[in-house]
């Protein structure tokens, strides 16, 4: 087992067992995120959902109302005037089969990909390369769109994935450690209430079983679960 940093080890101790509001817990994410470089937090969601069974899937995007804090290159499938579309709306890569080319020689020079609807012969031919990196454009998460000025805008200004694993836990990206406490908490509010939203049909028992965040380098803060409606409300 690797040993933890004394830095870390002292967050843990101050961090301790408690469970924390929204705000507190951001506020006490970033005193613990103590790193030179600007550590990205993230909120995990524990959901009484099986994930094996084709009906208790849970994947989306949600658009942080203060963005991530992120710079995403975005590249683009199009031709025409959609490719005109794309740039202007300032995709970093745009093309066909120059940018197939690009991919199956192992250049991935973005952290996003959009596609129109007729692009997706050519696309889909490349979903074993782009699939495993989380690159492959979905109609689901608006990354199929005959609309790729608007997809562009969504995802460089904040639009985020979640995708609950195989153990039933969505990790979502919430922001920077450069946000304040009220960002953060904001930001929390809009996924978790997608979250909620989304909640499958065939989920049984307890949704939210647990919620807890964290940055790049720090230990997990335990957030009360049951206040995400006050996201900006400490708890007294």
């Amino acid at each position: 087992m690797a040993k933890h940093s004394k830095a870390y080890r002292a967050a843990v101790e101050k961090i301790g067992d408690a469970t924390y509001a929204p705000l507190e817990a951001f506020a006490m994410v970033k005193e613990v995120a103590t790193t030179k470089f600007d550590q990205t937090i993230e909120a995990h969601f524990r959901l009484g959902i099986d994930t094996r069974q084709a009906d208790q899937q849970l994947r989306g995007t949600v658009s942080l109302p203060n963005g991530s804090g992120k710079t995403v290159r975005v590249a683009v499938f199009a031709e025409g005037a959609a490719a005109d579309a794309a740039r202007e709306a300032g995709a970093d890569i745009v093309g066909t089969d120059e940018l197939t080319a690009q991919i199956q020689a192992g250049e991935f020079n973005f952290d996003a990909a959009v596609a129109t609807p007729d692009q997706m012969g050519k696309v889909g031919r490349l979903g074993k390369i782009l699939g495993p990196r989380g690159l492959m454009p979905n109609p689901k998460l608006g990354t199929v769109t005959p609309n790729v000025a608007q997809a562009i805008k969504e995802l460089k200004g904040g639009r985020v994935e979640y995708r609950a694993d195989r153990y039933g836990i969505a990790h979502v990206i919430i922001g920077k450690a450069s946000f304040t406490p009220e960002q953060l908490a904001e930001n929390y509010g809009a996924v978790y209430d997608e979250i909620l939203r989304m909640k499958p049909a065939a989920a049984k028992g307890k949704y939210v079983k647990s919620v807890s965040v964290s940055g790049t380098m720090t230990p997990g803060v335990a957030v009360d679960s049951s206040v995400n409606k006050n996201y900006t409300v400490a708890a007294e």
